[in-house]
Parts: C-alpha cells; sequence; structure tokens
C-alpha cells in the first residue's frame, strides 16, 4: 500500500480563510510556528470550533485557548482560538474533549465566545498551524475566501511518498503508486516518455485519479493532450518510466496508436490540430535528447577551434572530425531515427519506416539533392531530387503512408507473403511517394517556412525578441511549444541556424532565475529542494519542473519569469543574435559559437548579455515581488484543454 500523500485540513468554523501573512500576529504571520491558515469567524457570540482534522488531542492549553491534534501521519496541527486570548485566563473558552481523547475531523471540540474576545479589542482569527511542517509537510495548498465549518479549507501534501533507499528515491514505489493511480495496468495501451513526462494512452481515462497522482510526491503534475493522460515527473523521468515499465511488462502498441475516431463534439480543424501536435510529440520527444547533445558537442568543438583560445583543435585533424561526424550523426540520420519514432507511435513497423529514412539518406540520393540539377523520369515526367537529410516533416509523412499501406496490405495479402512481400511493397511504394511528390512539396514549404520565420525574427529585432521572449513560456504551459521544436530543427538544418531558438533559449534562463530566487529566499526546506533542482533543470533546458513545480503554483513568479525574458528576448532581438545548435538555456552556451566562422562572436555576446540581464531582473523582480515564504502555494495548475484533446 502507498503510503498517503495528502491530508484534507477542515475549517474549525465558519468564516473567511487568511493566508497566514493577512493574519495580524507576527509570530504567526511570519511561519515562525509553521505553515497555515488564519480564518475570520463570521459568526457573532458564541460559535462552535470543530476539529480540523482526526486525531489524538496531544496538548490543552491551561488557559483553553489552544488545543493540539495528531493525526495518524504524525502532522501536529494547532488550532489557536483568537490573538493574546491566552491573557483572558480561558474565560471566553469552553473545550469538549480531554487530552489523550480520540477526535474526528469535523466534530466539535470547543466553544468560543467572540463578543467577549472583541469586548477585551482582541482579534478572534482562529489559527490552524502545522507546527512541525518543516519535517512533515512537502506543501500546503490553500482554499481562500468564505466557508463553512467542516468544509475543506486546505490539503497538507506529505513528505515521504515514494522516497527514499538510502537517500535516493524508491523509483518502484512510485511506480506502483503512478500505476495504481492511472486505473492500474489493465487500463495502460501503452506508455512513452519524453525530457520531463511520462505520457501515457489509457483505455479510459475516467479511471485515473488524477487529484491524487497530482497530490503524489515524485509528481510534479498531470494534464490530458492529444489522446496522451500526461504525467509531469521531472528530470527523473528515465528512472520512473523504467520502473513503471518493469510492472506494466509488455503492452499492446498497436491499441495505443488506434485513436478512436468518435464524434467529440470538437471543431474538425482544431481536434485535427491537437492530434498533430500529439503525433509530433510521440514522434519528436524519443530524439530531442540526443539531437540536444549533438548541439553541444558541434558548438564546443567551435569554441576549441577559436584563434583567441589558440586554436585548441583544427578542423583538419584526425580528432576533430571524428568527434564532428559524432555530433553530425544524428542529424545526418535525423529521418531514421524520426521514422523509427513515428513508427513506434504509429503502431507500424519501425524497422521498415527506419529503412524509408535510410532512402532518404542514402549517399547517392544526398549527393544528387545537394547537385540540385539531377533528374529522373517516370512515365515521361521529369523530377529532380532534394536533400533529405536533417528532415523532419516528410519522414513523419512518410512514417504515416507507411502504416497506411502496411495495414491495406495486411488486410489483402495471404498470410504466408506477408513476412516478405509487406514491407518490400511498402519500402518501395512509399520511398517513390516520398521522392516523387510528398517529399519536393513538404521539403519545399519547411524550408520556405523555415526562412520566413527566421527573416522574420531577424527583421523584427528588438519587437520580435520582446514579444517571443515575453509570451513563449506561455507555449510550454499548453504544450503548443512542441509545434515549434521541428520548425527550429528545419531552420538548423536548412540554414545552420536560428534566430528563433536564440529567443527561445534566454525564456529558458528567465524562468530558471526566478525559481533559483525562491530556492534562495524561502526558509522552507522542501521549498530549497525543489527549487535548486528546478532551476537546474531549467538552466539546462528543460523548464517544465520550474514551470509546474512552483512558478505557476505562485504566479507571481512565473510573471517574474516572463518579465525578465521579455528583456532577454529584446537585447537577442536588438543585437540580432542567432543559435547554430539546438541545445538552448545556459548549458547550450556553446550553440552560439558559429563553427563556420568561429570568429565571428555576435551571437555569443548576444547570448552574455541577453541571459545576464534575463538572470538580474527575473531574480530581483522574484525576490522583491514574486515571492515571500507567508504566501500560500496554490493548488497545482490544470492545463487547459488544447482544441482537438479529448
Amino acid at each position: 500500500m502507498a503510503k498517503r500523500t495528502d491530508i484534507e485540513i477542515l475549517a474549525p468554523a465558519t468564516g473567511k480563510v487568511l493566508p497566514l501573512c493577512e493574519t495580524k500576529d507576527e509570530v504567526f504571520s511570519a511561519g515562525t510556528m509553521g505553515q497555515g491558515f488564519g480564518l475570520e469567524p463570521s459568526a457573532e457570540g458564541e460559535i462552535e470550533v470543530v476539529a480540523p482534522v482526526s486525531g489524538t488531542v496531544m496538548m490543552l492549553a491551561d488557559t483553553k485557548h489552544a488545543i493540539g491534534i495528531q493525526t495518524a501521519d504524525g502532522l501536529e496541527i494547532l488550532i489557536h482560538m483568537g490573538i493574546d486570548t491566552v491573557n483572558l485566563k480561558g474565560t471566553p473558552f469552553t473545550v469538549h474533549c480531554e487530552q489523550g481523547s480520540t477526535v474526528k475531523a469535523g466534530e466539535p471540540i470547543a466553544t468560543m465566545n467572540l463578543k467577549e474576545i472583541e469586548a477585551h479589542k482582541l482579534a478572534k482569527t482562529i489559527m490552524v498551524i502545522v507546527t512541525n511542517s518543516a519535517d512533515k509537510l512537502e506543501s500546503l495548498s490553500l482554499d481562500e475566501g468564505e466557508i463553512q465549518a467542516g468544509e475543506p479549507a486546505a490539503d497538507a501534501h506529505l513528505k515521504g511518498a515514494g522516497k527514499k533507499k538510502k537517500g535516493k528515491r524508491d523509483y518502484d514505489a512510485l511506480a506502483t503508486t503512478i500505476i495504481k493511480l492511472v486505473g492500474g495496468k489493465e487500463n495502460v495501451n501503452n506508455l512513452i516518455h519524453c525530457i520531463t513526462r511520462l505520457r501515457f494512452y489509457l483505455k479510459d481515462e475516467s479511471k485515473a485519479d488524477t487529484e491524487a497522482l497530482k497530490n503524489t510526491d515524485g509528481v510534479i503534475d498531470v494534464m490530458k493532450a492529444s489522446g496522451q493522460y500526461q504525467v509531469v515527473i521531472g528530470n527523473e523521468v528515465t528512472n520512473v518510466f523504467d520502473a513503471v515499465m518493469k510492472q506494466l511488462g509488455p503492452l499492446d502498441e498497436d491499441a495505443a496508436a488506434a485513436q478512436p475516431a468518435e464524434n467529440d463534439g470538437k471543431n474538425p480543424i482544431s481536434r485535427a490540430f491537437g492530434n498533430l501536435i500529439g503525433f509530433i510529440t510521440g514522434s519528436m520527444s524519443p530524439v530531442i535528447g540526443v539531437i540536444a547533445a549533438s548541439g553541444i558537442i558541434k558548438g564546443i568543438l567551435a569554441l576549441l577551434t577559436l584563434p583567441q583560445l589558440g586554436s585548441i583543435l583544427s578542423v583538419k585533424s584526425t580528432m576533430y572530425m571524428t568527434v564532428s561526424a559524432m555530433a553530425d550523426s544524428a542529424f545526418f540520420f535525423l529521418p531514421i531515427l524520426v521514422g523509427y519514432s513515428a513508427a513506434k507511435r504509429l503502431g507500424s513497423d519501425p524497422i521498415v519506416a527506419a529503412v524509408i529514412g535510410g532512402v532518404l539518406t542514402y549517399p547517392q540520393i544526398i549527393t544528387w539533392g545537394k547537385a540540385f540539377k539531377t533528374m529522373f523520369t517516370i512515365g515521361g515526367f521529369h523530377f529532380q531530387f532534394l536533400n533529405y537529410t536533417y528532415s523532419i516533416f516528410t519522414m513523419i509523412v512518410a512514417a504515416w503512408l507507411a502504416k497506411k499501406v502496411g495495414d491495406w496490405l495486411k488486410d489483402h495479402l495471404p498470410s504466408y507473403l506477408q513476412m516478405i512481400f509487406n514491407p518490400l511493397i511498402t519500402i518501395l511504394v512509399v520511398s517513390t511517394i516520398t521522392l516523387v511528390i510528398t517529399g519536393p512539396i513538404i521539403q519545399g514549404a519547411a524550408n520556405g517556412i523555415a526562412d520566413f520565420v527566421n527573416w522574420l525574427v531577424q527583421a523584427s529585432g528588438w519587437i520580435g525578441g520582446l514579444i517571443i521572449g515575453g509570451f513563449y513560456q506561455l507555449l510550454v504551459i499548453f504544450g503548443l511549444h512542441w509545434g515549434v521544436v521541428p520548425l527550429v530543427a528545419q531552420q538548423i538544418a536548412q540554414t545552420h541556424q536560428s534566430a528563433l531558438n536564440a529567443i527561445i533559449s534566454v525564456t529558458m534562463v528567465s524562468q530558471g532565475a526566478a525559481v533559483l530566487a525562491v530556492a534562495i529566499k524561502s526558509k522552507k526546506d522542501n521549498m530549497k529542494e525543489l527549487g535548486f533542482a528546478a532551476a537546474i533543470s531549467a538552466f539546462c533546458g528543460v523548464t517544465e519542473p520550474a514551470i509546474y513545480g512552483i512558478n505557476l503554483r505562485y504566479k507571481k513568479v512565473f510573471v517574474s519569469g516572463l518579465i525578465g525574458s521579455a528583456v532577454g528576448g529584446l537585447i537577442t532581438g536588438l543585437m540580432h543574435g542567432t543559435m547554430y545548435g539546438f541545445t538552448g538555456s545556459l548549458i547550450g552556451f556553446s550553440s552560439f559559437f558559429n563553427p563556420a566562422h568561429p570568429t565571428q562572436l555576435t551571437s555569443f555576446y548576444a547570448f552574455l548579455l541577453s541571459s545576464i540581464a534575463a538572470i538580474i531582473v527575473s531574480f530581483l523582480v522574484t525576490w522583491f515581488w514574486g515571492y515571500n515564504d507567508n504566501m500560500s502555494m496554490g493548488k497545482k495548475v490544470e492545463k487547459k484543454k488544447r482544441p482537438g484533446t479529448k
């Protein structure tokens, strides 16, 4: 049985729930006694105070103004009736429980005379404090505003679920909890993962307990998009994925690929757009890591050839050419990687798709494509070869065609011919269609769009930098950034640079700086631990742990990051900075060196200035405006459903 990860704390009386920072006692409002909330009673005269949790009464003040309850999970809750009421020596209070007795959440434990407290000009606020917050609480989610006695006022999220064999997270325990909360093994069709998320294909999403998953230690957030039930894990996603797959065993990939075609009441165009984003996500996410790694290697090579550093490596040296081949391979053979990944997403034969990708990267085809003059004739029609290395969209369409052709052949070929003739015909037909029809159309359009976006970003200068920098991370919230990823890759493949990616890079830096400010400023151990981990992740190019773990839950922190990234984007646009690799944020510094012209450092200087500005602005705005420990953490953010999402 997985350890319980949250406790519901009820309102002790009817009134208005207040965050600690709005209460009138310096000790409580500063969080010195622990996390919690205040409740301002709305009634007059004598009121009943009910137990906010079930547990054992561990403390009764002699002056009757305070009661301490310990829950079965070890959470220690203090109910403090009124402020400075200790001096009244118990006259306004009647206690209905005894020390050592057991109480149930919602049952009366005391009576409080508000008129007598007001007569002494004292505040009648009831404080509910978790006195062992530092040891027990991961966070406290608060529902502010008017509330009735006994209604849920807050959720205390406990530390400890899925933790820790010898200081490390127990991934097997976390995997068990996740599988149970998504509806069990029998509810899972398939599972893939990207940089930060487990992406489930569930048979029935209604069987998943989304709220319990969100409040599970080790899970940052949960969202539903494009037929996927996405569990945001963060940097440990690979370890969690492996643990989940070990428990799930073999899965039915065909069932995962066969998405229901029922009418969900959405606009067909919107639904198609959502499905397209989901398909791109499933096809691209497995290869993003190797593309990013390749970009870092290329940038470091460019750095090592700089004359200012003494040209540590010569571009003609064996070492340089060998390492360069390692870096280039992911991009050079990108159609094979994308084809394999897309076929896995579709539930078709990934080897057949990889072979079709191999056709597009075949050396002679590449030579003809680079020459751009080589023609071939079919039925009297003349066609031109294109260079398909680095291509993404062309291969995604080819994988989809291979799925359709392969499925048709399964239905029409005798079983004894399937093994040989299904892949034979599929490869011949789809490769020909791709080279002759879809490839030239899609590749030409993709190259044109990539060129246009690069030109538009560079031509707009500071305006484009300011707008994109200020709003790009909003795309991450809605999952729409996956529509930009292949465009950036296409830009780098076609023009060997991406001004758009240079601006995107600084948005990652700014969100990292914002969450770093929270980690440094906060005195809460759990906030420091989560904040530092999320900051490192953002500086390494993955902002989701920062956004979903802290920044969006304290919305001012997220806005502080947007302000910093707007400033950074403005500087990048003013200096016309661009990137020559895929990897962004601070770890992607080497991507700002031009491999073809190592002495041209304009883009690197743009990276330095924009990153420094983004860090300073985001950090300071967060520090002085965006966050303090008295703020109540909001509930984990529900992402709005994108068009086409179920």
